[in-house]
């Protein structure tokens, strides 16, 4: 694989920073993952942080050095860093659990396939065209859409996200096969509630994502003004042409099999790495094989 990544994360007017973003691969593989800790619920930045080492921790044991079957392995990733969130409450006797969005890619062979939860956005941008983006686990995204009708009710509240008590909501899509210079962008809400999605095709398109996504972000804080939220994006474009080439570029094709690199690192709290142990992590992808495989029974 060849690509060119770059991310970025800024506060913005909020107190703190409840943003998690990274990414790993191995010589075949590559997963992105961004997730954005709600606020009016405690620790959000712990169960964004939760979220990302969790997803990490098992693509880790199963990209070997690809994941064999990807879209199984969003949704057990997904329920699994539920499942974390929801035990790292329990542990601690909280009344309310910490929450997150999630959005997480695997970019293997020559396609990507996504997972989404809540209102944290992929982006595709091709030949300067807003190729495909998602869709909100909002009233009003799913409203305009023409999924639901609700006319008393907030319609920006998210209906979903990973920690919350009920089972999160969750849309798996893919594979979409890739282009040479596509670009993949994940991002927090507050990016995209500043700008349109006009302006982020058109910052995606005109420079190599290294130059590309910091311009973005400043431009949003900028329209955001002092109450703006926190603005964090990851962005890779995939098999970078020899002129957009950059320091920020990666090859994986001279690595091992046995390499798996990442950039997700504990940050929020010590404790956190022991928190993910790996019975806890077996448990919850146990739980949910056998919730898999007696639905697929009842199909």
């Amino acid at each position: 694989m060849k690509f060119s990544v770059f991310q970025v994360s800024r506060k913005g007017g909020r107190e703190k920073n409840e943003d998690r973003m990274g990414y790993c691969y191995t010589r075949e593989s590559g997963l992105f993952l961004l997730a954005d800790g709600m606020g009016g619920h405690p620790e959000g930045e712990v169960a964004a942080q939760l979220a990302l080492q969790t997803v990490s921790a098992l693509y880790q044991k199963e990209a070997r050095p690809v994941v064999k079957d990807v879209t199984e392995f969003l949704t057990t990733a997904l329920m699994a860093a539920h499942h974390q969130i929801i035990r790292y409450a329990s542990e601690r006797g909280m009344l309310d659990t910490p929450r997150t969005t999630v959005v997480a890619c695997i970019v293997q062979g020559t396609q990507a396939t996504w997972v989404h939860c809540g209102d944290s956005r992929l982006y595709v941008v091709r030949g300067g065209e807003l190729l495909t983006r998602t869709r909100d686990h909002s009233y009003i995204e799913q409203q305009n859409a023409g999924v639901i009708r609700m006319d008393r009710i907030n319609r920006n509240i998210l209906f979903t996200c990973l920690g919350s008590p009920t089972k999160p909501v969750f849309d798996v899509t893919g594979p979409v096969p890739l282009q040479q210079g596509d670009r993949i962008m994940l991002c927090s809400d507050g990016l995209w509630s500043s700008l349109p999605d006009g302006d982020i095709v058109r910052h995606l398109t005109e420079k190599p994502v290294a130059e590309a996504v910091p311009d973005m972000v400043e431009d949003a804080l900028r329209t955001g003004g002092e109450h703006c939220d926190n603005v964090t994006v990851i962005a890779m474009q995939w098999e970078t042409p020899d002129h957009f080439e950059s320091t920020r570029g990666i090859s994986t094709d001279s690595i091992s099999d046995g390499v798996f690199a990442s950039t997700i690192q504990a940050g929020v709290l010590d404790t956190l790495v022991d928190d993910l142990d790996d019975a806890a992590i077996e448990r919850s992808i146990a739980e949910i094989n056998e919730a898999i495989k007696r639905s697929s029974r009842k199909n």
